[in-house]
């Protein structure tokens, strides 16, 4: 389990005619608050604010399709060379980080190719890092080049 320090900066909330919103800032646009949402836009502060990944490198909610399903990945973090670093399924707060959760970004990793896999509910975050054809797991979400 990695233990993400979270900004003191916080997503920006508003009313929208009586719905919360959180601005996204990679997609530089307001969407409704749910759970999955606000885990995932403070996961990308964390980002871009803690790890420092620019937000020209970084994906949000994008359509991929799996054999004949259309499927959408949280987030994806690219390198330099636009190739995909990390994949990221983000979950709410109460939902644990099953074998399920993991089975899910694995499946969205075969389209996707990153070489690390990352699945957080906000409060636990587990990675797993490809090293030689062997699944490693992490300990810190630190940038490096594979």
């Amino acid at each position: 389990m990695i233990k993400i320090t979270y900004p003191d900066i916080k997503p920006a909330i508003k009313r929208i005619e009586d719905t919360d919103k959180v601005f996204c800032l990679i997609r530089r646009k307001w969407f409704v608050l749910t759970p999955e949402e606000w885990v995932r836009q403070n996961f990308l502060l964390y980002l871009t604010e803690v790890l420092k990944y620019p937000r020209e490198l970084i994906s949000v909610e994008k359509e991929i399709k799996l054999s004949e399903l259309k499927k959408r990945f949280d987030i994806v973090v690219y390198d330099q060379n636009a190739q995909p670093e990390i994949i990221i399924e983000c979950k709410e707060m109460n939902e644990k980080l099953t074998d399920e959760v993991l089975n899910q970004v694995l499946r969205y990793n075969i389209k996707i190719r990153a070489w690390r896999v990352v699945i957080t509910n906000g409060s636990n975050t587990i990675a797993f890092e490809n090293i030689d054809g062997r699944i490693v797991e992490l300990n810190n979400l630190e940038r490096k080049t594979p």
